[in-house]
């Protein structure tokens, strides 16, 4: 019988636990989960006989080597820096490996260690990056093994609120590491191909140069692009197309408004602030803005930043409070920390609230000398705030690659990306049948 240990209760974990804990397969293993969040272990477990759950500090090392030793198959849902010191404990001790986070380069260097022990890492099997790896490859398969040519590819994934869900003027809530969020587009180069044309996009300009997607049933929405597109096209059989293109979908007007703050240095993660302790809200947005002795922090923000009064822009500072004069809340941090503590009282989710993942994948192709365009969208939906979306298409994909490792139904060795069919067909089909499918359409051009 296997041992698995999951590493860490947050915010996927939950429908991840119920998975591995009432699978019909979860005879053939024994499941423990350690985070140092007892009151998140409890909630996620304790309805489980078959799931032991220990509250503890694991960034004890001492206590990190033990549970890996003593157990089969890790799975990592810490946060993706811990992830690279774990898969180093992991070969050492000849233990398989699941997370949902990018392979790192320091990670793929792993990949031969891991092979010559017969060693499993499957990485990058949440739902961006993963669902999106594996709805892709089994469109492109099926393509080509139907003799068409792609010309080009296009992938968007985001979460956002559901349309069910009380209004609000951003159309979004936190519904992942918000921390991840504030840092979106900060973490590297932006790199893709548009139509044979190389594209690299600064940091200060990613928020501004987006475009407008449609999904059948939920309406618009606004893609921009995600870290570096090109690296994908070796793992998805694609060199030579025109166009390689990721990104992440909003609905319109977020990503202008959320362009301000970058271009004021809210999202800054490089420094520490002085005298957070003592800021308001209205306090931390004037630390941006030039020193005036009669204009207000609302005027002078508009002129700084060329805002018309009646902008919606000005909607959605104001809704979310940052010309009050409530304090911030805590006592120190980088811009970007600050930022996120204010959003985090107004993007919170409650229980009105609904998120929803929406994914959509634009492919080109010839095929008996016609061009068409294949679109296929997926939007799954939460069950409510602690079961979301976002955490159901993380979580699921995540337990059912354990699965597949648990039970040595993966063939491939070292370090993988459900690129391989042995992991995106049966994944895919199980996911189906838990009602996450997506909506396929082809036109001709």
């Amino acid at each position: 019988m296997n041992k698995i240990a999951v590493l860490g209760a947050g915010r996927s974990a939950g429908p991840l636990i119920e998975y591995l804990a009432t699978h019909p397969d979860s005879r053939a293993w024994e499941l423990s989960v350690y985070d140092q969040d007892s009151e998140s272990l409890a909630q996620k477990c304790r309805s489980f006989e078959n799931v032991v759950f220990t509250a503890c500090d694991l960034n004890n090392e001492e206590l990190l080597d033990s549970i890996i030793k003593s157990h089969d198959v890790l799975v990592s849902m810490l946060p993706a820096f811990m992830h690279l010191p774990i898969a180093r404990r992991c070969v050492q001790e000849g233990k398989h490996l699941v997370t949902a986070s990018y392979i790192s380069p320091e990670m793929q260097a792993l990949d031969h260690e891991a092979r010559a022990k017969g060693l499993v890492f499957v990485n990058e099997c949440g739902v961006d990056p993963g669902i999106d790896h594996m709805s892709t490859m089994e469109i492109l398969n099926r393509l080509t093994s139907e003799g068409a040519r792609i010309t080009s590819y296009e992938s968007f994934c985001g979460g956002i609120l559901a349309p069910e869900s009380p209004t609000n003027p951003w159309a979004y809530k936190f519904s992942w590491n918000p921390r991840n969020v504030v840092l979106a587009g900060s973490g590297g180069a932006v790199h893709f191909i548009q139509e044979n044309k190389y594209k690299h996009i600064p940091y200060h300009q990613v928020f501004r140069r987006t475009e407008f997607l449609e999904i059948p049933g939920y309406g618009r929405f606004e893609g921009y692009a995600n870290r570096d597109s090109l690296k994908y096209q070796s793992a998805y059989g694609l060199n030579g197309v025109s166009t390689m293109y990721r990104g992440t979908l909003r609905r319109p007007g977020f990503c202008r408004a959320w362009d301000v703050f970058v271009k004021l240095g809210c999202t800054d993660d490089s420094y520490a602030l002085e005298q957070v302790d003592k800021m308001t809200h209205r306090d931390f947005l004037n630390t941006f803005l030039a020193y005036h002795s009669s204009d207000s922090v609302e005027l002078k923000l508009m002129h700084y930043m060329n805002i018309s009064q009646d902008s919606d822009l000005m909607e959605k500072f104001e809704w979310l409070g940052l010309f009050t004069d409530e304090p911030i809340g805590i006592n120190e941090g980088s811009p970007a920390q600050v930022l996120q503590q204010i959003l985090m009282k107004k993007w919170t989710m409650t229980d009105a609230d609904t998120d929803m993942v929406a994914m959509i994948h634009r492919i080109e192709y010839e095929l008996s000398g016609v061009h068409h365009r294949l679109q296929s969208s997926l939007v799954a939906k939460g069950r409510s705030k602690d079961a979301t979306a976002m955490a159901i298409t993380v979580g699921w994909p995540v337990a059912m690659a354990t699965r597949l490792v648990a039970l040595n139904l993966i063939p491939e060795r070292g370090v993988l990306m459900p690129n391989l069919a042995s992991l995106y067909q049966p994944i895919l089909a199980e996911l189906g049948e838990r009602g996450i499918h997506f909506d396929e359409r082809v036109q001709r051009l």
